[in-house]
Formats: structure tokens, C-alpha cells, sequence
């Protein structure tokens, strides 16, 4: 009898992500809702520039490369010009909320029926560690060494919260992964995003907070640490909007 096994929407292509990096949790989960949904045979991944830039050799749908920061927009349009297709995009903090910031907002306000997987490790982790929109006050990174000072870098953008304000999208939530019961939340909030979609809801995005261990300068279980205890107080989790569940009330 199996217990356990890889998810059928993986390859079985070797991770090339650091030790203690939580993307290849993130792509399983991913990988689970697809199956658990039954609709690899119809999905379209759009894969960012970033960490996760190779995310086209480790799903089994398929993907499509966009410029960097350009994944909704690219999404956008893949889903209308093929509406029957699920159309996802995994992007990082610094493809999705820095150069792609206009991307991310107007797909939102326009409630483009799409899902968007926002992984938040509070750093640029491919170029080697730089300032992100999302590092923390006083967070030592390459380009902030003697931490971020928010008198002339200003405060960390928090997505859910802004995006929120829109009247457009349908679905934005926070999770983590840095334990067993949040990753459980995280796998539920990734199939609700996928199943918004197939129910033609519009716009669901997951924030992921994660971690980045090499950036961090950290071993794996302290990044794990440092996320309960620097990254989830300042990027609460929970459900941000969800507008099916509040017309259903």
C-alpha cells in the first residue's frame, strides 16, 4: 500500500534550489491541487524571472517563460485567449512586487480570472541576497548592511493588505510553510485559489512567506524560527478577501 508519494503534476526533475529553501514544499503543494482537481491536461504555469525562473523542468503542465515582473500580464493573456484553460503564475517577491507591481494590480482590479502563487521570502535570493520590496525594518541584507532604514528605503509593501483595497479581486490570503500546521493551511488555500479559477470566480492570489536560508545567512531550522518570529508579525497570516464567502454569508 502507498502512503505517500510524489505528486503526479512534478517531474521528476532534481531541485536545483539551496538546502532549507521552502520552494520545493510551495511546488508540491501546487503540484497536489493540480492533481487533486484533476486538471493538468489543461493548465498553463507562467514561470518568473527569479529563484523559481526554472519552474518550467519541475511541473508536468505546461509553462510558459514570461519577462521579468510580466507573469499576470502574460496570464492575462493566455487565459483570455484560452478560457478553458487554468492559468497559474509563480512568481517571487521581487519579480512580483517590484517590477511587476503594475502587472500584479491591474490583473487584480480587473479580477482576471487567473491564479497567482506570491512566493514572500523578504529577499532578491537569485542575485544574491539584495533589498527586496518586502525585506523587513532593519534587515541586514546586501544592499542594506547595516539593516533596511525606512527613512530612505521606506516600509516593506504588504500585498494582501494593499490589494484588498481593490474592489476587483476575489480571493487573497496569507500562509506560511514553516510548519506542519501551516503548511496544511497553505495546501487548502492553494486548492481554493485553483478551484476559484475553475469556477470562473476571477483573481485569487496566495502570499506564501517563506524562507531563504543562504540569503539569511542562516541554517534552515533559524530561517524556519525567524519566520515565526520576524516575518509573520509584521505579514500577519490569514484571509485577506474573499468575496464568495462574504456574498454567501
Amino acid at each position: 500500500m502507498t502512503v505517500f508519494e510524489k505528486p503526479k503534476s512534478l517531474t521528476d526533475a532534481e531541485l536545483h534550489y539551496c538546502p532549507g529553501c521552502t520552494h520545493g514544499i510551495i511546488h508540491r503543494l501546487v503540484a497536489e491541487a493540480i492533481d487533486t482537481l484533476g486538471i493538468e491536461g489543461r493548465t498553463v504555469g507562467v514561470a518568473p524571472v527569479g529563484c523559481a525562473v526554472m519552474a518550467y523542468n519541475y511541473f508536468a503542465c505546461d509553462m510558459v517563460e514570461a519577462a521579468h515582473g510580466r507573469a499576470p500580464a502574460v496570464a492575462t493573456g493566455l487565459k483570455r485567449s484560452m478560457p478553458e484553460n487554468i492559468i497559474f503564475t509563480y512568481q517571487g517577491d521581487g519579480d512580483l512586487a517590484s517590477i511587476g507591481m503594475a502587472e500584479t494590480v491591474h490583473a487584480a482590479t480587473r479580477n482576471e480570472n487567473i491564479t497567482v502563487i506570491f512566493v514572500n521570502n523578504a529577499i532578491y535570493g537569485m542575485t544574491g541576497g539584495q533589498m527586496a520590496p518586502t525585506s523587513l525594518p532593519g534587515q541586514v541584507t546586501q544592499t542594506s548592511p547595516y539593516g533596511r532604514d525606512v527613512a530612505t528605503a521606506g516600509y516593506p509593501i504588504k500585498v494582501c493588505e494593499m490589494l484588498s483595497a481593490l474592489d476587483g479581486p476575489e480571493y487573497l490570503v496569507r500562509v506560511a510553510v514553516n510548519s506542519v500546521k501551516n503548511v496544511k493551511t497553505a495546501k487548502a488555500a492553494i486548492e481554493k485559489a485553483f478551484r476559484n479559477q475553475a469556477e470562473g470566480k476571477g483573481f485569487s492570489l496566495v502570499e506564501v512567506v517563506s524562507s531563504c536560508p543562504t540569503n539569511w545567512g542562516m541554517t534552515p531550522e533559524a530561517a524556519l524560527k525567524w519566520i515565526d518570529d520576524k516575518m509573520i508579525p509584521y505579514y500577519p497570516l490569514g484571509v485577506y478577501k474573499d468575496r464568495s464567502a462574504k456574498e454567501g454569508e
